[in-house]
């Protein structure tokens, strides 16, 4: 019977990240594997989505005013107008905002072009939309663009390129100069743009987050996702949005209400108390994150992690294994798992490679299998707990020893 699955079932594989953190729970393993915090969402989102239960606000539902709220942030922050009637669609989350995004613009053989390493759900929904990734790498150990691998990647058949940033799993955020020439070739190909900024809040050392669709002719060819997830903490309350040109929300908008019909209604009324959380609120989310990063930093530098990149954005560090280490990604994870207690994500899953896997394995010390994501959205005692857990394994130069 498995004849009957699509080619692009058969194709999607299970998330790997998820499967780390369900082997994290059957282990009582610390999980710094999955990008969701472990530590209590702020009390006044919490008690709003509580009063918006009780007020039956439980039907089927779109909030007017998160679009309206939206709008108005677009104005302030990028100095754009968006019709909050036409130009906004709330969504399940920031996936299901960006898989309708894919859907709404990409047919088969539509090639997408997406920068390496990258988030595992973005070829997937190039994939089950039919249409063809294309992977531009990002240098190591900086994660920098070369622009001439950029522009080599247009064919007559790129439709979309996609852009994450702040980036999973990296912390780049990228630079006014290399968005510049993203949003040049774009309108000069007549190309759109799919953005993912999920993580437009929490970037580091005072540097700012910059939209694509800010400069100069991107508006009309962008579509902007995001979340309430990352920002809040409430990555399981699925409330997301794309914000794009008319004719392109409308589509969205289409596809989201037969995929899932709406947003979860008493989610969305406290969205709308979120989005309007004083500057002073963001200001501490970026604090807070900024030492846990630096305490994340530290411990994996002191125990021979080789952290070339300083995370810049987003709360993840993508830290290469040591020098010395003759183990694989894959291969250190488990050992981690099973020796120290500890899950994270091996790199290679956010790589993509016209070479096989096992092509891959057999490259000597080549980048792809060097790097493991580590998830530093945790409590102050659960990495505490995980420096407790690896220090038992250091050696007598304070090395990490997995045997």
């Amino acid at each position: 019977m498995e004849g009957k699955l699509s080619r692009a079932a058969k194709k999607i594989e299970p998330s790997s990240i998820q499967g780390l953190s369900h082997l994290a729970q059957r282990c009582n393993a610390i999980n710094l594997a999955e990008g969701f915090p472990d530590f209590p969402a702020p009390s006044h989102i919490k008690n709003a989505a509580i009063s918006a239960i009780n007020s039956d606000f439980n039907q089927y539902r779109s909030v007017q005013g998160v679009c309206d709220y939206l709008a108005k942030v677009m104005k302030e922050t990028h100095g754009l107008d968006i019709d909050p009637l036409t130009d906004v669609a709330i969504c399940c989350g920031q996936s299901e905002a960006f898989a309708a995004a894919i859907f709404a613009t990409i047919d088969p053989g539509d090639e997408v072009i997406i920068f390496d390493p990258s988030y595992e759900s973005y070829e997937g929904c190039v994939t089950m939309a039919g249409g063809v990734a294309i992977h531009v790498p990002l240098d190591p150990p900086h994660w920098t663009l070369d622009s001439s691998k950029l522009l080599r990647s247009f064919t007559e058949r790129t439709k979309v390129v996609v852009l994450n940033s702040p980036h999973n799993p990296t912390g780049k955020v990228f630079t006014k100069g290399e968005l510049e020439i993203i949003a040049g070739e774009c309108c000069s190909r007549n190309c759109l743009a799919i953005t993912d900024e999920v993580y437009e809040h929490v970037t580091y050392d005072n540097l700012k987050h910059i939209s694509l669709v800010s400069f100069p002719g991107m508006q009309e060819r962008t579509i902007l996702t995001s979340s309430l997830s990352k920002s809040f903490s409430v990555t399981g309350w699925r409330i997301g949005w794309a914000i794009a040109p008319t004719f392109l929300a409308s589509a969205i908008k289409n596809i989201h209400v037969r995929l899932t019909d709406c947003a979860p209604a008493p989610f969305q009324e406290a969205a709308l108390i979120a989005l309007r959380s004083p500057p002073e609120y963001f200001e501490s989310l970026r604090s807070d994150y900024q030492s846990k990063r630096d305490y994340i930093v530290n411990l994996l530098g002191g125990v021979g992690f080789k952290i070339e990149f300083i995370p810049q954005g987003s709360f993840f560090l993508f830290a290469e294994l040591p020098e010395n280490c003759p183990l694989s990604d894959e291969e250190f994870v488990k050992k981690l798992i099973l020796q120290a207690g500890v899950v994270a994500v091996p790199g290679r899953g956010f790589f993509h490679t016209n070479v096989s896997s096992d092509e891959v394995s057999n490259l000597p010390y080549s980048y792809q299998k060097r790097y493991i994501r580590f998830a530093f959205c945790k409590s102050d005692a659960t990495l505490t707990m995980a420096a407790e857990k690896l220090g038992k394994l250091l050696d007598a130069k304070g090395h990490l020893v997995l045997y």
